[in-house]
C-alpha cells in the first residue's frame, strides 16, 4: 500500500510528496544543547513547546495541510490560466495578426487584456486568502522554527534522518501572530 493510500500512524505525518516520514522525539533534540536552548527561545517567541512530541506532530499534520492546500489552489487556477493563455498566443500567432481587420485585432487585444487582468485578480485573491491567512502563517512560524531546531541538532551531533523534517524553509509568508487562532486537525475539529 502506497503512503497516499494510508493514514499516518502514531508518530507519523505526511511530509512533501505525501510521503509518510516518523517524528523525531523531542527527547533526541533535547539531547543536544544548542537545539534545546533554539527550541526554548524559539518556544517562547513563538508561544510553542518544540519538545512536546503531541504538539509538534500535530504542526507537523498541520503544515502538511496547509501545503496541500495551497498546492490544490495553484493546480486549480495555475493550470487553465496557462493553457488558456497558450491558446491565445498560439491563435494570436497563427492567425489574428496575419489575417484580422484592424479591428478585430483591437478587440482580440481588449478581449486578452481583460482576460489576463483577471488572471492577475485571481492570483491577487488567491494569496491573500492562502498565503496571508494569519493562522496559517502562524504554523508556518512554527515549521520553519522546527526545521531549525532539527538542523541545530544535526550540527549538535544528533542522529536524525536525512533531510529531517523533509519539507524547506518558509522564506516568506511565515510571520507570526500572536493574535491569530490556532487551527486545529479536521478530525479534532469534528470530535468537538
Amino acid at each position: 500500500m502506497s503512503d497516499e493510500d494510508r493514514e499516518p500512524g502514531p508518530g507519523e505525518y505526511r511530509a512533501r510528496g505525501s510521503i509518510i516520514r516518523t517524528m523525531v522525539p523531542g527527547d533526541v533534540l533535547a539531547a543536544v544543547p544548542a537545539a534545546r536552548e533554539l527550541a526554548e527561545s524559539e518556544g517562547r517567541r513563538l508561544q510553542f513547546d518544540f519538545l512536546d512530541d503531541a504538539a509538534v506532530l500535530k504542526m507537523l499534520r498541520l503544515r502538511h495541510l496547509d501545503e496541500a492546500r495551497l498546492h490544490s489552489v495553484g493546480m486549480k487556477l495555475g493550470v487553465p490560466s496557462a493553457l488558456i493563455l497558450v491558446a491565445l498566443f498560439v491563435y494570436w500567432g497563427g492567425y489574428v495578426q496575419y489575417w484580422e481587420s484592424t479591428k478585430s485585432q483591437s478587440l482580440y487585444y481588449a478581449a486578452s487584456g481583460a482576460f489576463v487582468a483577471l488572471v492577475v485578480l485571481l492570483y491577487a485573491v488567491s494569496l491573500t486568502r492562502h498565503w496571508g491567512n494569519r493562522a496559517r502563517q502562524k504554523v508556518r512560524a512554527r515549521a520553519a522554527a522546527y526545521r531549525n531546531i532539527a538542523h541545530a541538532a544535526v550540527r549538535g551531533g544528533a542522529e536524525l534522518p536525512a533531510f529531517y523534517p523533509h519539507y524547506g524553509p518558509y522564506p516568506f509568508a511565515a510571520n507570526f501572530h500572536a493574535d491569530a487562532e490556532e487551527l486545529e486537525l479536521p478530525d479534532e475539529a469534528n470530535s468537538q
